[in-house]
């Protein structure tokens, strides 16, 4: 039913939210053009990313939904921005959990290796996925940009590449276009009816990009940040693997697991408690800023005797687990 647009909204409320970093901060002779279409800080043109219209969308977005957004900054230390949205109560719906398989352990030993490649100019982007992947059985390689992904391509033969789309030296639509190129004139093949799947990696919102990273040559995108079970998943439909979860062992291993938890609780708390201070501060801050490059090197400095500290940490930050490790911590 369409309601009378003279009566009032029903149990209106405001919902306010904030959004802090640590970053750059803002000049103040920067605040007024801020958002402004097409204007970027001094320190996003050093970055050298974006567009300089996220803020000017986000801020239309905002007003759409009946609030505003507004923001305080210091530089050097960081900038805060808040923006409040005008909403209505719903009336509560008996909603059916939807059932997941649990978290993948393996690969199945029924299947043979599956051969993956990760392209991205980022190292911490890099090493999760590897870290992620590669801790299931997958055999993992990696490249900076598009031109060592077409060397690896012709020389490693990947089953499948998760290609970031934009990237210093050759893009990922140029280097999955050249990919194609040379497969469909059949060029430095083992076989001749290889193919390997590649799935974008994307941090684009807009639905229209989606027509024109499937049309350079992609079977498949996913948006980041994603979560690890829409990688694995993606992968599945398009790769004859077969994952071994969670809630796939035995009552007696699980069991057992149960009764060594606490346990093993207790034994990485003990061995946090003899890491140097200074360590434990910069792990902590590390966790907060979401950092898992810093918190691989700070792993890298664990002793030999607290080796099942450093894998839990590992497996940690390879499932982008931050509170865990927060938690642990404090």
């Amino acid at each position: 039913p369409i309601a009378n647009p003279q009566s009032p909204i029903p149990n209106p409320q405001t919902l306010i939210f904030e959004v802090e970093d640590t970053g750059r901060g803002i000049a103040p002779e920067e605040m007024d053009n801020l958002f402004q279409p097409f204007v970027q800080t001094s320190s996003g043109i050093q970055m050298k990313e974006g567009t300089g219209l996220g803020l000017t969308i986000s801020r239309q977005f905002v007003r759409l939904l009946g609030g505003d957004i507004r923001f305080t900054s210091i530089l050097g230390q960081g900038s805060t921005f808040c923006f409040d949205v005008q909403v209505t109560l719903a009336e509560p719906l008996a909603v059916t959990p939807k059932l997941t398989q649990g978290r993948v352990l393996r690969l199945a030993d029924d299947r043979p290796p599956c051969r993956v490649l990760v392209v991205d100019d980022r190292q911490e982007n890099r090493d999760l996925i590897l870290q992620l992947l590669g801790s299931v059985g997958f055999e993992m390689n990696a490249a900076n940009n598009g031109l060592e992904a077409i060397a690896l391509w012709q020389t490693w033969q990947p089953h499948l590449i998760l290609m970031d789309m934009r990237m210093p030296v050759m893009n990922g639509y140029e280097a999955t276009k050249e990919i194609r190129a040379k497969e469909n004139s059949r060029d430095n093949l083992p076989l001749p009816d290889f193919r390997t799947v590649i799935i974008a990696l994307t941090a684009s919102a807009f639905e229209e990009q989606r027509a024109s990273i499937l049309s350079a040559g992609c079977d498949d995108l996913v948006r980041k940040p994603f979560r690890e079970q829409v990688i694995f998943e993606k992968i599945a439909e398009h790769l004859p693997v077969r994952y071994i979860y969670a809630q796939e062992n035995s009552e007696a291993e699980i069991d057992r697991k149960q009764e060594n938890l606490e346990s093993s609780i207790l034994d990485h708390l003990q061995a946090i408690a003899h890491m140097p201070a200074e360590w434990i501060a910069q792990l902590h801050q590390a966790a907060i800023e979401v950092d898992a490059e810093r918190i691989f090197q700070l792993i890298q400095q664990i002793p030999p005797t607290h080796s099942a500290l450093a894998e839990k940490l590992t497996n940690l930050v390879s499932c982008f687990c931050f509170d865990e490790i927060l938690d642990l911590i404090e």
